[in-house]
């Protein structure tokens, strides 16, 4: 079957240029990821994700759901070494947290997927240890200030809404303080791994510039012409993947939505909708 044999391993790279930097600004390339889904066994993936480094990322994002397995730490440490000292961010999705579980692979078709019984919990701690030995920083519930290639920006995120583990008061502090600060960003950046509406507006309201999310697979089954069935979340079947804008209140940012990497080891299948990464050049806005 097309689907399950040749389209979930014809992995892409997506590229699109986004003029959302403070005017003045030098272009920075970020690459994103999301979605991998990983068990140790998936040497194809690993692959395609190490020779991403070739593309000299200044920034990698991570949006969550690395791991598919309990012993996926395994292979995304295969995948993610040659990013070792690249600046990076990531939060958390639910296959962070918990490991996936069998299940009948139609019934994503129903609607957002509820809460598994019994999950098995994945090393969690492990990988994020792993990942801040890259040089990346959580945005978990998180802010923080980075200085990439001479650009500062500010970015904040939350764990996985899906599960709704996040906390957007949390922010606030870290956000207060950020704006406090003497140097102005060039970029202020929204993370999440799941794209709710409740939390893209927020985002927007905190004054994100740019907001990157995944969780949607792009939909993992579509239709030619159509497009995706469902979105696994509440955010426009329109807006399942790729870029578009999220307005709320009157102001405007720029969405990114991943298609992801990877599906869940008990439902293999794509169909219209490769799995991607996402090189992302952020430009200036005109002055």
């Amino acid at each position: 079957m097309w689907g399950v044999g040749v389209e979930r391993l014809a992995f892409t790279v997506r590229r699109a240029t986004l003029p959302v930097l403070a005017p003045g600004t030098a272009d920075l390339k970020v690459l994103h990821l999301s979605d991998l889904h990983m068990a140790p066994w998936q040497r194809r993936k690993q692959r395609f994700v190490r020779e991403l480094a070739d593309l000299e990322p200044d920034l990698v994002v991570n949006t969550g759901d690395n791991l598919g397995h309990r012993m996926g730490l395994l292979g995304i440490k295969a995948a993610f070494e040659p990013f070792r000292g690249v600046p990076g961010l990531y939060v958390w999705g639910s296959n962070d947290w918990w490991a996936p579980q069998p299940k009948n692979p139609f019934a994503y078709f129903g609607g957002p997927s509820g809460v598994p019984t019994e999950p098995e919990r994945l090393a969690t701690d492990a990988l994020g240890s792993y990942l801040e030995g890259l040089g990346w920083t959580s945005l978990n519930n998180r802010t923080a200030r980075l200085v990439v290639r001479g650009t500062p920006i500010d970015a904040f995120g939350t764990d996985d809404p899906h599960r709704e583990y996040d906390d957007l008061a949390a922010l606030n502090p870290g956000l207060r303080g950020l704006r406090q600060r003497k140097v102005r960003p060039a970029l202020s950046l929204g993370v999440t791994h799941a794209p709710y509406r409740r939390i893209l507006d927020a985002f927007v309201d905190r004054g994100a510039d740019l907001l990157l999310a995944g969780h949607t697979h792009g939909g993992q089954v579509c239709v030619p012409g159509f497009g995706a069935l469902v979105t696994n979340c509440d955010i426009p079947r329109e807006q399942v993947k790729g870029v578009s804008s999220w307005e709320h209140d009157g102001r405007t940012a720029a969405l990114e939505v991943s298609a992801g990497l990877g599906t869940s080891i008990y439902a293999p299948v794509r169909f219209a909708c490769r799995p991607e990464a996402t090189l992302l050049t952020l430009t200036a806005r005109p002055a």
